[in-house]
């Protein structure tokens, strides 16, 4: 099984650009109404434009907000420091920053996290792998 999310956006395109910037992925599709990423081959985010019904009628309202109210868009990447700076040069909104999960140090995933963002409001988080926090973590050659 491999999870393929789809989130209705304002404006695919920029969106996808988006998207491709901060986690390094490209598109498979591409043009206004509807966009599939890919990362290593692997479809990890579907984007529909609100306004566009195909044949399946509208994916969401536009004008119920929060958008995503409850879900939480999360990606685990190899790359946390150098996605930090590519976070940085979107100017997302921060949710919260950089933070070690578990604070403490004890037990959990012993990632790091940051909560932001994305440009329709979506709250996005990207993680370290797990055991990554204690400096030991390298990744899968």
């Amino acid at each position: 099984m491999r999870p393929q999310p789809l989130i209705a956006v304002s404006d695919v395109e920029a969106s996808s650009r988006w998207y491709q910037r901060l986690l390094g992925c490209r598109s498979d599709h591409g043009g206004p109404n509807y966009e599939r990423l890919v990362y290593n081959g692997e479809l990890i985010l579907q984007l529909h434009h609100f306004e566009v019904e195909h044949h399946h009628g509208p994916i969401g309202d536009r004008h119920d907000r929060p958008y995503g109210n409850g879900v939480l868009l999360w990606f685990e990447i190899d790359d946390f420091d150098a996605a930090m700076g590519r976070l940085a040069e979107l100017k997302a909104e921060i949710v919260l920053p950089r933070h070690r999960n578990p604070p403490d140090g004890n037990g959990g995933p012993n990632h790091w996290e940051c909560w932001f963002r994305d440009l329709d409001g979506y709250r996005v988080v990207l993680a370290s792998p797990d055991g990554s926090a204690d400096g030991n973590w390298k990744p899968a050659l």
